[in-house]
């Protein structure tokens, strides 16, 4: 019996024993991850707004973007109104909308608005050489632009043309749709059906005037903006926020120019261009068939973003320290090789978790840098590039994309909160990211939102935040993820890829604790 009970005893100790080792194990874990993945959101801080026009959105002639993405004529069978599709209507209303770019793009400067109003019947064709060499009929003009964004409750944001066209085209352009007296021009817009202006607030003066824009210097240009803005009036109450065309990708050159030769008294904006792809001048890769290096490689050009912006600002600080122009990122997203049997001139592409995840970094850089960046335009809405929305006939679906956008209105017009990330790096072969981004704000109503990104298409992450000044009674939130890294939706199946509730938090005073699953997007609301 005593021989028994010791063999017992040395059991029983083994067992504690396993279990104190198992134990200690697991906290080291925890404690592992915990100062591995931390996140501190100052929510006791903030000063500065995040414009809801950062997240703004960009329509330019081009393949199917207005043509069949929005307008389809009041003769379709498609519901519309006056010409505009009413389902896109309503699937931008739900994202809240805040800005629409028209018409382009390289478009912009080759399109002469004169064309466009007036009985549909009696308007010219055109030839759209930029954009696949097709004619386009002109059907789709300013009042039709206009009338999409009185649809939308959305702010206009109209591009001129300085690359080919006159400083009086532009002139009168503005004029025929601010103007509330008698003149020729006001009095043609109301007999074309408009009986009171629209006093259009934003003005590009050109786009990419270094490139389809005129091949231009930045010199040159400097120049030409300064001559066309002053012909740009203000009428009645409409007051202008003019942008000047600024660099493409790492040009600093050009930004230095117009910092120096433009100056803060003559615009609102300077612009800024910035696609997400492999390479320029070579085959750009699948938007849907890649493997992980083809990930690795886009995520990666995504998180060089944040230094050649900081780059673009810290020029602009040098000329314009109060912040008083704003840095207008009006064209960013994606841009891959085309699907295969399109048009090649028509720039469609799939989107997939992986552009969710392109979408939701750029929004969260930009949301840091509110001081500075006060627009922004993805490219663009409808079926070309980094789309929201695809329309197919009668058929309409929302991309992964979309739903980021849709998950990140939170952020419109609330306060910036400070916020500090410490995370783990997302590896391949021997290169690193790092596997978390965020951003925080708090809105009128004083709730806290916070936007996490795990870009490790593998590997989930534990995360520790802590909100210094808050103490947390409830939390909610939604998560974007996909079960593959090219999954994507289709017309046959438009919810692969769309958001769920997130449940997978813990609230311990003002700590959260959560899991974050690979290749996700997270939008958490505090309370």
């Amino acid at each position: 019996m005593n021989k028994y009970r010791g063999h017992s005893f040395r059991m029983t100790c083994r067992r504690i024993m396993i279990v104190i080792a198992a134990w200690t194990l697991f906290v080291h874990v925890m404690l592992a991850a915990k100062d591995a993945n931390q996140l501190i959101v100052h929510a006791d801080q903030g000063k500065e707004t995040i414009s809801r026009h950062i997240y703004g959105h960009f329509s330019e002639h081009l393949g199917h973007c207005i043509y069949g993405g929005i307008w389809v004529g009041e003769d379709s069978k498609i519901p519309n109104t006056r010409g505009i599709r009413k389902d896109v209507v309503e699937a931008l209303k739900k994202i809240n909308i805040p800005n629409l770019r028209w018409p382009g793009g390289c478009f912009a400067d080759e399109y002469h608005w004169m064309d466009g109003i007036g009985p549909r019947s009696k308007r010219p064709k055109m030839i759209n050489t930029h954009w696949g060499g097709v004619t386009e009929d002109n059907s789709f003009g300013t009042h039709e632009f206009l009338d999409l964004c009185e649809q939308l409750g959305t702010e206009p944001v109209i591009c001129g043309n300085v690359g080919s066209g006159a400083v009086e085209e532009m002139s009168k352009w503005v004029e025929y749709i601010n103007f509330d007296g008698v003149s020729p021009l006001a009095d043609m817009r109301r007999m074309n059906g408009r009986e009171e202006p629209w006093g259009v607030r934003y003005w590009g003066v050109g786009n990419e005037n270094w490139g389809c824009g005129g091949e231009m210097t930045a010199e040159f240009y400097a120049d030409q903006y300064r001559r066309y803005a002053t012909y740009c009036r203000n009428y009645g109450r409409s007051r202008l926020f003019k942008i000047a065309g600024g660099a493409g990708e790492a040009d600093y050159h050009w930004t230095e120019v117009c910092m120096e030769h433009i100056g803060p008294g003559r615009m609102w904006g300077l612009s800024l261009h910035h696609y997400t792809t492999t390479v320029w001048g070579a085959p750009k890769g699948s938007a849907t068939e890649f493997d992980e290096q083809g990930y690795f490689v886009i995520l990666d050009k995504c998180l060089k973003i944040p230094e050649v912006i900081d780059n673009h600002i810290a020029i602009m600080d040098k000329y314009d320290p109060q912040k008083r122009v704003a840095l207008v990122v009006d064209e960013w997203g994606t841009w891959y090789d085309v699907e295969p049997g399109t048009n090649p001139g028509f720039l469609f592409q799939q989107n997939t978790i992986r552009d969710a995840l392109v979408a939701g970094i750029h929004l969260n850089e930009f949301n840091k840098r509110c001081d500075r960046i006060r627009m922004a335009n993805l490219a663009q809405t409808f079926n070309v590039l980094q789309a929201v929305i695809f329309t197919q006939d009668d058929q309409m679906m929302t991309t992964p994309t979309y739903h980021v956008f849709d998950m990140y209105k939170v952020h419109h017009d609330a306060t910036l909160l400070p916020s500090d990330l410490k995370c783990e790096n997302y590896q391949l072969d021997d290169k690193i990211l790092p596997s978390l981004n965020a951003s925080a704000s708090r809105d009128s109503s004083g709730k806290v939102h916070i936007s996490l990104c795990n870009i490790d298409p593998n590997r989930s992450a534990g995360l520790d935040c802590e909100l210094q000044g808050m103490k947390v009674k409830k939390v909610t939130g939604r998560v974007l993820t996909a079960s593959e890294i090219n999954s994507h939706n289709t017309f046959e199946k438009p919810d692969t890829v769309k958001p769920v509730p997130f449940k997978d938090i813990k609230i311990d005073g003002s700590h959260l604790s959560m899991v974050l699953p690979a290749k996700s997007v997270v939008v958490l609301e505090v309370q």
